[in-house]
């Protein structure tokens, strides 16, 4: 039972700490272009590939 003095708070930390991440990157413009990301795979740039 004393195991669970433990393993709750830190299971609530866990969560909310995974909360804070996700807003952060929420507002930091992670999330600002996803299809044009996907498009971007599909574009056969030379200027996009590595110097060989």
């Amino acid at each position: 039972m004393n195991i669970l003095m433990f393993l709750a708070p830190f299971s609530l930390g866990l969560g909310l700490m995974a909360v804070a991440a996700f807003w952060w990157s929420l507002r930091n413009g992670q999330y600002d272009d996803p299809a044009g990301d996907a498009a971007r795979i599909l574009v056969d740039d030379p200027e996009d590939r590595p110097a060989p």
